[in-house]
């Protein structure tokens, strides 16, 4: 490892599955490490001191075959702490490289450390660094947070694939950049003191959002719009985009503190999953003003979004030598520029504008003139009050086959004229009345690459020379100057880190993304001034109630130390409670009466209280503690006696501080006269015991309290069961049993109690519970399920809500269903289809959730697979609450028998890729199934052949045959292909030969060649005599490629990824025949081409808002 220290720097970044890992503890593996060259200068004239910025490289050797779950690098030193970085080679329980910084040195340091970090971690790209995958972080560490990192770094797939050039002869190169800030601490910065704005509260990766939400809420034409969507007094933020929007937006403008945006991102319908996925900000701002439209119809606010940015140009082709013009209206929302080759915007807007010839081969089809000569191009009728540039920076490179990051410098006009020379951005539609000069707002900033990244904005709220800079939380003032040289990107990697306002900042890719303009000529009216009498009043007056709550929220928290919760429970609590909200133990305290009282009161004073409050007068009172038993279950064990009641509440608390000390705990006990009067209480004698007892009822499966009683410790349950007879209300001759209630968790703990044995015996004591029921025959109590109180707990205990979600619309709807965990996979299928109106739940499939992602499995549950219904819950030790189902054609176990594939085949007329199932019993064979799919497809003629082939990462791994059961195919990774049997190939002689025919990319040097194949990989027959220039004529034609786009590929003959590149005259039949290889998938005609864009587009996650 290397380590190399450098001048000190800042910057904030957040990243997708930015988690902190809790077991850095053990020791680290052995490396090397290298420091850093002393110069002549700090050797000789400066003082030692630790550098505060440090970057490291690892140098990990033979990684593909690290065999142990982590890894650790070398120590190093940054800032006198010691650190280290830990890397899960093969995923942190998902299909990710894991990576961590952590503090080694913990242990050691003074009692609460903190430091505040700013790192980036990277995997280097070793064929060409700039696809290096590199993300950035701020963190606080401290000794409850030793480490920091990424759980999804990057995929394991682009990782251990040779040709992304992520790995060479198995070496893996990590860099690291640790930065730590001396000078001050950024979490104490108070944004609305400095600045008088407010910063939004990350949620993982949300910093897109957040960027764009300041954007939006800095315009205040928009703010307004926004407050004046109608909300119903009784919609809940986190189901009403519009009432979580106003309440965002009143808090970013009145609240003091940074602001949560939980409640919007419940309002899109997205789960703490989305939280941590990162988007892009255009598509965002697209699909919310879109969402927002949408909620503004038939409202007063209708079509305030298209007044605001809403612009038209038009689309128009014109012929040369003959009158003839084409035209269309578009409007757009947004305009996206070009930056590679471009300046500046204006050059982005020539280019937007720039005319194209339709010549030659190109020629443009006019309606009765045929062919002609024209020009195309795009011209603007209008643009919005409110102009958003999208900047494009990132564009496929075709040679590397990935995506990249254009960082080239580019420059933007504070002031952008779009009338300039003579209006050439202008259609001749276009009104020139109006002036179209524009003035910079805000510049939304990417900062990172193509694989992660950190959105922040730079705005000027006022329109004024002050910028600031909306950092998701932080909320800085920022010079105009280093703002905008900043944002103009290109360069940066070359210069020196600097240290800026105390605070390290790193070098990296931060460049402006989205640039938003308002017009001059309505400035006034965007910009307008927005206070609380544009905001509706009912959502005014509830916000502020909110706002007094919890100022008197913190005032109580100032005060809580002279004060204390008093909880009393009494019998009509029990009565209440007990079968509907408890089951086991007494009492819910959270459900009973609170009283707030001074530590200091007098518990006497507190008896008068409790007079006013049940009308039970003084005399008739008494209290019992309430204790906390090593079994977790919480009792009343003894009454206060005269001298505890003399103290203080206070002194009470230290007491019974076993049950908790923020508040005191008491049972109220009090009798009532058959007129409901209150009545003195009986005395407790030395060996009286109070019990209290439920009644259970099998047959209803319900329990319920029935009341308490002192019972003598020396005497027997049956001397009781009159009194409880007559309680239950049964007929004097009943039966009953008894069981003790002990424990509920972990497990129930529910005793069978002997009937003539002491209580003293059976260890009861004050506060126990006693559960009776009637005795039943034994053959009606194999007829319930529930026959006793034992199983009745036992099935309350594993009752859990489960949430069932259709597979096809796992967010869009769900039911749920309370079941217990110990139900049986028939009970389940049959409530789910009782809850669906289905008569038949062998029709039902369920399929379990992953906990880590909240995705489905990849395989359904088979037909009674698991025995119960926590067998389907469980993932990894984690217990779900989610099922997924789906409702079948046919019964599940009749599915079951039979086998479900998925075969592509390529259209005859149209050349589609199509997917079609095919559903056969196992014992089918190939040509059964290649029967199925001929009455699915359009074939090229009736009697054509099919064969099916065994496709996989562009090479055909497997011709099957005819008669091979269907059975012995596995289609979880392989691809399964049909296609046509070509007439020259059916009848194959001995002088003929069928090759394999792949495409490749060679991202090699001439020392060494590494091949990517991509594309349709295909069979050719070839003849003995016949050269490659013959056989080029059939690819050619086959494949029906341009003689221009076909002149510039390579022909190769491949074996085991040795490339010899083939002359014309080459005769292939001799080439594969003399070389046979025992995977034949390993040897073909290989073509080398660049790839099509549309083979591997580049895809982000796209943004949806559900609600």
């Amino acid at each position: 490892m290397t380590v190399i220290a450098l001048p000190a720097a800042n910057e904030k970044e957040d990243e997708d599955m930015l988690v902190p890992r809790s077991d850095l503890v053990e020791g680290p593996q052995p490396m090397a490490v290298e420091a850093p060259e002393a110069t002549e200068n700090n050797a000789a004239n400066q003082p030692t001191e630790v550098p505060r910025t440090k970057k490291i490289t690892w140098k990990i050797e033979n990684f593909s075959r690290i065999t142990a779950k982590r890894i650790y690098s070398g120590i190093f030193d940054v800032g006198d702490y010691k650190w280290q970085i830990l890397i899960f080679p093969k995923g942190n329980d998902i299909d990710a490289l894991s990576m961590y910084l952590g503090v080694t040195d913990s242990a050691s340091l003074p009692y609460g450390w903190t430091r505040y970090t700013h790192f980036s971690l990277a995997i280097v790209n070793q064929v060409h660094s700039k696809y290096s995958v590199r993300k950035e972080t701020q963190y606080q560490f401290s000794a409850r947070k030793i480490d920091w990192g990424f759980a999804s770094f990057m995929p394991l797939g682009e990782l251990y694939d040779p040709s992304r050039g992520y790995l060479v002869n198995d070496t893996c190169l990590v860099e690291a950049e640790v930065g730590v800030d001396t000078a001050m601490d950024p979490w104490l910065y108070d944004s609305k003191k400095e600045t008088g704005f407010v910063g939004l509260k990350n949620q993982g990766a949300t910093c897109y959002m957040n960027s764009l939400l300041q954007t939006l809420y800095h315009i205040p034409y928009f703010r307004k719009v926004v407050y004046h969507m109608p909300t119903n007094v009784n919609d809940m933020p986190s189901a009403s985009i519009p009432l979580a929007m106003q309440r965002l937006f009143y808090k970013l403008q009145y609240s003091d503190t940074s602001v949560a945006t939980k409640e919007l991102t419940k309002s899109f319908g997205w789960d703490s999953y989305e939280s941590f996925l990162q988007h892009d900000v255009q598509e965002l701002n697209r699909v919310l003003c879109a969402k927002l439209e949408e909620k503004m119809k038939r409202t007063v606010v209708e079509g305030a979004i298209q007044q605001l940015f809403e612009g038209h140009h038009m689309n128009y082709i014109e012929c040369i030598n003959v009158d003839y013009k084409s035209s269309r209206k578009e409007s757009f929302y947004d305009l996206q520029l070009d930056v590679k080759g471009c300046h500046d915007v204006y050059a982005s807007f020539d280019k937007y504008v720039a005319v194209e010839n339709l010549d030659g081969d190109n020629k443009y089809h006019a309606e009765q003139h045929g062919l002609q000569d024209a020009k195309k191009g795009v011209l603007f009728i209008d643009f919005p009050p409110v102009l958003q540039l999208h900047l494009k920076r990132f564009e496929y490179d075709f040679v590397c086959d990935v995506m990249g990051k254009i960082n080239d410098h580019y420059e933007f006009p504070l002031q952008l004229d779009l009338d300039r020379d003579d209006g050439k951005y202008l259609s001749p539609d276009a009104d020139r009345r109006v002036c179209n000069l524009y003035t910079l707002h805000s510049v939304l900033v990417h900062s990172g690459g193509v694989h992660g990244g950190h959105y922040y904005a730079f705005i000027r709220p006022t329109l004024s020379g002050q910028w600031y800079k909306f950092d998701d939380e932080r909320v800085t003032k920022e010079d105009a100057k280093n703002a905008l040289d900043e944002l103009y990107g290109g360069g940066e990697e070359e210069q020196p880190m600097q240290k800026i306002q105390g605070v390290n900042k790193f070098t990296k890719h931060s460049n402006a993304y989205m640039l938003v303009y308002i017009r001059d000529s309505v400035k006034d009216k965007i910009m307008c001034h927005v206070d609380e009498k544009h905001i509706a009043e009912n959502l005014r007056e509830k916000l502020k109630r909110e706002q007094e709550e919890k100022e008197q929220k913190r005032k109580d928290k100032s005060e809580a130390h002279l004060y204390t919760i008093v909880k009393v429970a009494c019998d009509e609590d029990f009565f209440y409670q007990i079968g509907r909200h408890v089951i086991f133990d007494l009492v819910n305290h959270n459900m009973v009466k609170s009283l707030r009282v001074q530590k200091l009161m007098p518990f006497n004073d507190f008896k008068e209280v409790v007079e006013n409050e049940f009308g039970i007068p003084v005399q008739f009172q008494r209290f019992w503690l309430w204790e906390k038993r090593l079994n977790h279950t919480l009792r009343p064990v003894r009454p206060l006696t005269q001298d505890e009641e003399a103290q203080t509440v206070g002194h009470l608390m230290s007491i019974a501080s076993n049950v908790q000390n923020k508040e005191l705990r008491l049972f109220f006990e009090f009798e009532l006269g058959p007129d409901s009067l209150p009545i003195p209480l009986p005395n407790k004698e030395k060996d009286d015991i109070l019990l209290f007892f439920k009644l259970y009822d099998p047959e209803k499966q319900e329990l319920r309290y029935v009341g308490r009683l002192f019972v003598n410790s020396l005497g027997k349950p049956v001397d009781i069961f009159p009194r409880l007879i007559e309680m239950a209300g049964y007929a004097p001759e009943e039966d009953i049993e008894l069981y003790e209630e002990i424990r509920f968790y972990p497990n129930v703990l529910c005793d069978h109690m002997k009937k003539r044995s002491t209580f003293r015996a059976s260890q009861l004591e004050d506060g126990d519970i006693v559960c009776f029921q009637k005795s039943l025959p034994t053959e009606v109590q194999q007829q319930l399920r529930c026959p006793d109180v034992r199983s009745f707990f036992e099935y309350h205990h594993n009752l859990q809500v489960i949430h069932f979600r259709p597979l096809e619309k796992t967010k869009e709807y769900e039911f749920g269903l309370e079941l217990s965990k110990l139900d049986k996979y028939d009970a389940v299928v049959e409530k789910v289809a009782r809850r669906l109106g289905l008569n038949d739940p062998s029709k039902i499939r369920l399929t379990s959730c992953n906990s880590f992602t909240q995705q489905p499995k990849p395989h359904p549950i088979k037909y009674r697979g698991v025995v119960t219904l926590l067998d389907m819950l469980l993932h990894y030790n984690q217990v779900s609450d989610i099922l997924y189902y789906e409702v079948l054609d046919i019964p599940l176990p009749e599915l079951e028998g039979l086998r479900t594939l998925r075969v592509a085949f390529r259209h005859g007329t149209n050349d589609e890729m199509e997917i079609n199932s095919i559903r056969r019993s196992k014992d089918s064979t190939v040509a059964d199934l290649l029967d199925d799919l001929r009455m699915k497809i359009q074939l090229s003629r009736p009697d054509a052949e099919l064969r099916l082939l065994e496709v996989f990462a562009h090479k055909i791994y497997k011709i099957f045959p005819s008669g091979e059961k269907i059975e012995r195919i596995n289609d979880n990774y392989l691809a399964l292909q049909a296609e046509e049997i070509p007439e020259e190939e059916k009848h194959l002689g001995p002088h003929d030969c069928l090759i394999h025919v792949y495409h490749f990319m060679n991202e090699g040097n001439q020392n060494k060649a590494k091949i990517q194949n991509f594309g349709e990989p295909f069979l050719l027959a070839i003849h003995a005599d016949e050269i490659l220039a013959n056989v080029k004529i059939r690819v050619q034609k086959k494949l029906q490629v341009s003689d221009e786009e076909f002149s510039k590929w390579k022909f190769a003959f491949v074996s085991q990824d040795l490339t010899e590149y083939l002359e014309d005259s080459e005769i292939l039949f001799s080439r594969f025949q003399q070389s046979r290889s025992m995977y034949i998938w390993e040897q073909y005609l290989g073509l080398e081409h660049k790839r099509p864009l549309a083979a591997n587009q580049y895809r982000q996650p796209s943004v949806k808002i559900y609600n």
